[in-house]
């Protein structure tokens, strides 16, 4: 393909895939109608009959799909002869849904008073928004869907348009005829039609760690409570005409414990004020659910009548991104919140079973306590907010300056409460994903719905070009986080999504990369599900290598050394405080002035610490060599290696574009993401102190950027360099921070063992 078609081919197809259909036609139509780009024209051509499909414009579609049928690959013939087949059966309005024998399917626009779906044991189509294809969840015919679009709207359904845009005519292909429609193979793997409960799970370590998370979120308020309380009094003293407030100086133990009680009790009320005030949302009527999905209003009206329980309140955000959450404190005060993207990116039967997850974190009770930090975190975070968009509003740089410290302040205290709440976030996802596939008997719909969830996410944070506020401050209740999203949601047009996921399902040490991760890995949670299908004896929708992986004990430790370095400090710290004991005893050096002293402990912690760093730092941060680089070409492989470690350490220069939010909300650089022709990846970048250009300049710019791209739960670059096309360079010293880091924690670790 020339160099000059290759831009404008993949921005056609990026529109077509996020709906943007007239951009996509622009884009398309010049490649399609040259006579010198050979496949690239063949693919213009296969997106400009999906474009022209889908916003009415079906003659100018069956144009395009007569010329296909001419061409000579027999793959596109194939496909053009069943979109045309598709195409000339919609002009017959009143024919009634057909299934041919080519596998397409033939499916006129319901309307809302269409007759209800059979039953799920059936075999059955399902209907999507008009800009949706239709997916069939046939026995024997694997299908095929778009990326999805991300156009929100409102949730009460349009009438239908007097020519409504075909859908489904992506029917029935190969696998390497998904790949060159740069569309995504879904199997469609069937659902149970009969199946026996599983086993009743262990619920006393999640009830253990919804206590430890309350526990743990209160310990962390009563301290920031505390230092605040202690700065407040310790500025008023060095003020003048101002004396300390006396009831600072109290303990917020009992009064902050019965306020977060009371926060529970209040927090489905309070939610509901902050949700409508700050994002939009809005009620939804269950008859509106009942348009997108049927089966999701049955799952929810039968569960909610097996427990003599009322049904949740439901809820709706207009939002693009596909995600879903529960707060309440009660099962009978909960509420379910989905996002307009959700309902416009999934199919039937998966709402459905999304719905039954919310239904497995009420039958739970884990919501509650995960309602209480969304009640205390979500204003934290719109404080973050409004901070951050004064800084951008002032020009001064003495005044912008602490306005942007504030900010950064403000968005660590975000953190570190939602960093109370990791680890129960990750373990109630497994509990709820299986309660929702005993429920539906469907585990195969949720793998599809949170690979699309992911999907949709990436989309969205593709088209903003940043991580929305939305997105951010909501991540903890999602059922996917926008973080794994990065790759996962944009690897697909590449890599399958197995290669992709052996990582996540192989790599022996691939748990301890999660620990301050707020999801846990998907591959994990999919080959559960894969587990629970074949315990039905069903086909999953993914098919995982059993082998594992193996990785040398040693790579790990190096790996781990840092950390690893602190309980060796520990040891280290009772073998010098036997040594001194002994000395005592004989008489031979009195050094209980010391060892008495138990602060000598941190200071062998903190030298533990720094000969681990320093252990580290050279195979961490290898030197790049022009002759060992890996380019855009090597990325699928590199996400790909199931074996791989973040200490392998690979160096990569790439190009694409930054993404990432702009002005003071990023100073700390939190969140920068790379756009390549393989997908997105997540930068961490270290500002090098008085350095001219500042990352924010070149975001929304193409980039090089130069780095070491580790493997882990969530694959990321560590950045060396960034530069223009203008030749303007940014360096990021991660080495030289860490060799910082190393040399200042081994000095403080010696002043306080010699010194106590």
């Amino acid at each position: 393909m020339p160099s000059h078609a290759k831009p404008f081919l993949e921005a056609g197809l990026v529109a077509l895939k996020q709906g943007n259909y007239q951009t996509a036609i622009a884009q398309l139509k010049p490649i399609a109608n040259s006579q010198s780009n050979g496949t690239a024209s063949l693919q213009a051509k296969v997106g400009l009959v999906m474009a022209y499909a889908r916003t009415g414009e079906v003659a100018n579609a069956i144009a395009i799909s007569q010329n296909l049928i001419e061409s000579n690959n027999p793959q596109v013939q194939e496909w053009a002869t069943r979109a045309l087949e598709h195409l000339t059966k919609r002009k017959k309005p009143d024919q009634e849904p057909k299934k041919v024998e080519t596998g397409f399917v033939a499916f006129e626009n319901s309307t809302p008073d269409s007759p209800p779906v059979t039953p799920p044991e059936t075999p059955t189509l399902e209907e999507k928004s008009n800009d949706q294809v239709i997916e069939a969840k046939s026995d024997d015919v694997p299908q095929m869907v778009p990326l999805p679009r991300l156009k929100a709207t409102l949730a009460t359904p349009p009438p239908p348009p007097p020519a409504a845009p075909l859908n489904g005519f992506m029917g029935s292909v190969t696998r390497t005829q998904a790949k060159l429609f740069g569309v995504i193979y879904w199997r469609q793997a069937q659902r149970a039609r009969a199946w026996q409960p599983l086993r009743k799970p262990k619920l006393i370590p999640l009830r253990l760690l919804s206590a430890g998370t309350f526990i743990a979120f209160f310990w962390v308020m009563r301290e920031i409570l505390k230092l605040a309380m202690g700065f407040i009094n310790h500025t008023l003293v060095k003020l003048p005409y101002f004396e300390p407030l006396q009831f600072l100086y109290g303990d917020p133990t009992k009064l902050l414990l019965i306020v977060l009680v009371i926060l529970i009790g209040a927090s489905p009320w309070l939610l509901d004020i902050l949700l409508a005030n700050f994002y939009g949302q809005r009620e939804f009527p269950k008859d509106v659910l009942n348009t997108h999905s049927r089966e999701a209003v049955r799952v929810l009206q039968r569960c909610c009548q097996q427990r003599h329980r009322p049904l949740p309140k439901l809820r709706i955000l207009p939002m693009a991104a596909p995600i879903i959450l529960t707060y309440g404190s009660l099962p009978r005060n909960a509420r379910i919140v989905v996002s307009q993207g959700l309902l416009e990116q999934l199919a039937d039967d998966e709402i459905a079973i999304i719905y039954a997850t919310q239904l497995g974190h009420i039958a739970h009770w884990d919501f509650a306590v995960m309602s209480l930090l969304l009640l205390v975190t979500l204003p934290t975070h719109k404080l973050y907010q409004q901070v951050s968009q004064l800084g951008d509003k002032i020009s001064a740089k003495i005044w912008r300056s602490p306005v942007t410290i504030l900010a950064s302040l403000i968005y660590g205290v975000w953190c570190l409460l939602t960093g109370t709440a990791l680890w129960l976030s990750r373990l109630r996802l497994y509990y709820s994903d299986r309660v929702a596939a005993e429920i539906t008997g469907n585990p195969n719909a949720l793998i599809r719905a949170l690979l699309k969830i992911a999907i949709g996410i990436a989309a969205d944070i593709q088209k903003e070009e940043e991580t929305s506020w939305q997105l951010e401050s909501l991540n903890l209740l999602t059922p996917v986080s926008s973080q794994q999203s990065l790759a996962l949601g944009t690897i697909a047009s590449n890599l399958s999504f197995e290669s992709f996921l052996k990582w996540d399902t192989a790599n022996p040490y691939r748990r301890w990369f999660t620990i301050n991760n707020s999801h846990p890995l998907m591959g994990d949670r999919i080959e559960r599900l894969c587990q629970i299908a074949r315990h039905w004896h069903l086909d999953t929708e993914l098919h995982f290598a059993s082998e594992p992986s193996k990785v040398k004990r040693q790579s790990f430790l190096l790996q781990i050394a840092p950390w690893l370095g602190i309980p060796l400090g520990v040891l280290f710290a009772a073998l010098v405080w036997l040594t001194w004991q002994l000395a005592f005893a004989l008489k031979f050096l009195n050094l209980k002035w010391i060892y008495e002293d138990w602060s000598f402990i941190t200071g062998c912690l903190l030298i533990g610490f720094s000969i681990g760093t320093l252990m580290r730092i050279n195979s961490f941060f290898p030197d790049i060599k022009p002759t060992t680089v890996q380019t855009d070409d090597s990325l699928p492989n590199l996400l790909s290696n199931p074996s791989a470690l973040p200490i392998d350490s690979i160096s990569v220069r790439l190009v694409g574009k930054l993404l990432g939010r702009q002005g003071t909300s990023n100073s700390l650089a939190q969140d920068l993401i790379f756009q390549s022709s393989a997908g997105l990846l997540k930068l961490h970048h270290i500002s090098w102190l008085g350095q001219s250009v500042n990352h924010q300049h070149l975001i929304g710019r193409q980039i090089i950027v130069t780095g070491w791209f580790r493997r882990g739960a969530t694959p990321w670059i560590d950045i060396q360099t960034l530069e223009t096309q203008s030749g303007k360079t940014i360096n990021s010293p991660h080495p030289i921070w860490s060799t910082f880091l190393a040399v200042a924690a081994q000095a403080l670790g010696a002043y306080v063992f010699l010194t106590g």
